[in-house]
């Protein structure tokens, strides 16, 4: 007996009702309606939906048919996805939309860059109707637009309301409430929501560990993934918060233990992770173990534009421009992944690192011309800080008075520090100071500072008190200087002149003779860069200069380093010219690798030389 085959649509095809088959259908209405709703759930093209939609409107009941309603309402939610403003059509026919259909479209409001704002403007409208209730999905939606939108005074409201309909118990929403409060930078707020609920899930904790991480308390952070640990299992996004909460503290013992504990601990799918393992990179290389960031990064089955980010950043933290051009070059035509914003950061921050003007400003073009990628503020402070740094002054000032974002604090400071570096005259540097006081770095010392140097080169010693005068009326403190240095997974902490440590006593014996050492050598201290608002005579200055808390950490890794390995010290000041130069001797004369992460960048010492070349 011969088989027929009827021919069949390609797999992908959309079949949509006919004229012929509607007439039948209307003699099973639950058929059809569950044809189309079948449909829908299949849909993934605006064209086929509204066919589907035209075909539903003209062969099914009013909407106020329960099974009709449940239909339009697939047909809003899948459109929601495909086109917002064909959602809205599709919202505006139904009579009596459910909070389902309200969620929809309040939920693609949410998740479209273009219109956050009105997923607020359609709850305030969902309240006002008053036809529905919002439930436990509406307010996450809503607030999920406001922690884009910074907009804290009406993520405030969606809050009450949250109350005022007794949704206060619900994790879902506390977690929503939980990230938008830390996006808001309201820290303490979204501590009372995580300490007050009354359930928390995985999402609960890891919402709190990276509302902590992002707001720097990295101690914190790791408290919370102790406690975390007793109930739940971490899974990538928490592993995420974790490494950046070890690179935040530059514990690369800390670092080191998160890494064993995700091949130990985790799934295999969080261990292949590739935001996981490009969290990793970006650890080991904010931590100074440049050769493990780059081993990882290596053995990664996948890179995405991350991974590439975090290894281009790392090198150009660690001084080393060339390789980090490389990578990029290896990214995008090797790899053929399309560079960001991010990358282009990496970059130019590259060649600042190195003075490399040329390269820098070829780049900065590229980044506009080839990749169509809008220069933000702090592409266009990387530029400002080469061109400035390398002497170029009047062309970083032509940059800034160009620039269409009005210049910060921070550019200004670059721009400020590079005149008292390059005698670029006692005017134009009060004119910087100036402006960066105007831009809201009034509350810095680093101005003050800088504009004290710039009088104390040229002799005007009234000048210099009265910027001690200034600071002391205004309130302003100098950011005392601090190193921290680990030892067998310990961390220690130092502050200029500290007198603290259980090993103070040996610690000054040991720069006694450090200096012993650094006279034989030739060494003679280098008291240009030391304050005058600081201290006033020479002998002064130079004790000063040896109780810097680099000196005294470095003091104390001598005393305690295990043999052959590096010393590794996190200060968070730019190091001081004198320290720069010690630093290299003392590399030299003891023979050991010293590894410093200042304000800016990383320098290995070694051998008596530094990475960066004496340019930073």
């Amino acid at each position: 007996m011969a088989l027929t085959i009827s021919p069949q649509p390609p797999p992908h095809s959309l079949s949509v009702p006919t004229k012929a088959n509607v007439a039948d259908s209307y003699h099973s209405p639950h058929h059809h309606r569950g044809r189309l709703l079948q449909l829908v759930n299949d849909c993934s093209d605006i064209i086929h939906l509204k066919q589907i939609h035209a075909q539903a409107l003209r062969t099914t009941m009013t909407t106020d048919d329960p099974q009709t309603h449940f239909l339009h309402s697939r047909i809003l939610h899948v459109s929601s996805s495909l086109s917002i403003d064909y959602a809205y059509q599709v919202f505006r026919q139904v009579e009596n939309p459910n909070a389902f259909m309200w969620n929809a479209l309040i939920r693609a409001c949410a998740r479209s860059s273009d219109h956050k704002e009105e997923a607020i403007s359609l709850l305030r409208g969902m309240l006002e109707d008053g036809s529905v209730s919002p439930d436990k999905y509406t307010f996450p939606f809503a607030l999920k637009a406001c922690a884009y939108l910074f907009a804290l005074s009406e993520g405030k409201q969606v809050h009450a309301q949250v109350v005022k309909h007794g949704l206060g118990p619900d994790v879902y929403v506390n977690n929503s409430l939980v990230h938008w409060y830390a996006s808001c930078g309201v820290l303490d707020d979204a501590k009372k929501v995580f300490d007050k609920m009354p359930e928390r899930s995985a999402v609960s904790w890891n919402a709190m560990i990276d509302a902590l991480v992002r707001f720097g308390e990295f101690n914190a952070a790791m408290e919370l993934f102790h406690e975390m640990q007793k109930l739940f299992e971490p899974d990538g996004y928490t592993m995420q918060s974790v490494l950046s909460a070890c690179a935040g503290l530059g514990s690369l013992s800390l670092g080191m233990w998160a890494h064993a504990y995700i091949l130990r601990k985790c799934d295999e799918a969080v261990v292949d992770d590739v935001l996981v393992n490009s969290s990793l990179v970006d650890m080991y290389c904010r931590c100074g173990s440049l050769g493990m960031a780059e081993q990882i990064f290596q053995r990664m089955e996948k890179h995405n534009v991350n991974s590439w980010n975090s290894m281009i950043l790392g090198f150009a933290m660690h001084g080393q421009a060339e390789t980090a051009l490389d990578y990029f070059v290896q990214m995008v035509m090797k790899e053929k992944v399309m560079p960001n914003s991010v990358t282009f950061v990496g970059v130019l921050s590259a060649c600042n690192h190195k003075g490399m003007v040329d390269e820098g400003s070829s780049y900065f073009d590229k980044m506009i011309n080839e990749y169509s990628i809008e220069p933000q503020l702090e592409h266009y402070g990387c530029l400002v800080d080469l061109l400035a740094r390398a002497g170029l002054i009047d062309e970083a000032l032509d940059l800034v008075s160009n620039m269409p974002f009005k210049p910060d604090a921070v550019i200004w400071r670059s721009i400020l520090d590079a005149c008292s570096k390059k005698n670029a005259g006692i005017e134009l540097s009060e004119e910087v100071a100036m402006q960066i006081l105007a831009s809201g770095g009034d509350s810095c010392s680093g101005a003050y500072v800088l504009l004290s140097r710039v009088y104390a080169m040229a002799r005007r010693w009234d000048d210099v008190a009265l910027i001690r005068k200034l600071m002391t009326d205004r309130g302003v403190t100098k950011e005392p200087g601090c190193s921290l240095l680990e030892i067998d997974g310990i961390s220690h902490e130092f502050f200029a002149g500290d007198v603290t440590h259980p090993q103070t006593e040996d610690i000054y014996e040991a720069l006694k003779e450090i200096e012993e050492k650094l006279e034989s050598a030739g060494y003679v201290p280098d008291i240009s860069q030391v304050p005058m608002i600081d201290v006033e005579h020479k002998e002064e200055k130079e004790q000063s200069l040896r109780l810097h808390s680099e000196r005294l950490a470095i003091a104390f890794g001598l005393l305690n380093r295990k043999q052959g390995t590096p010393i590794r010290v996190f200060k968070n000041l730019r190091v001081c010219n004198d320290c720069h130069k010690v630093t290299k001797l003392i590399s030299r004369i003891f023979n050991v690798e010293i590894i410093v992460r200042d304000r800016a960048r990383f320098h290995h010492f070694k051998d008596g030389l530094c990475s960066c070349m004496d340019y930073w």
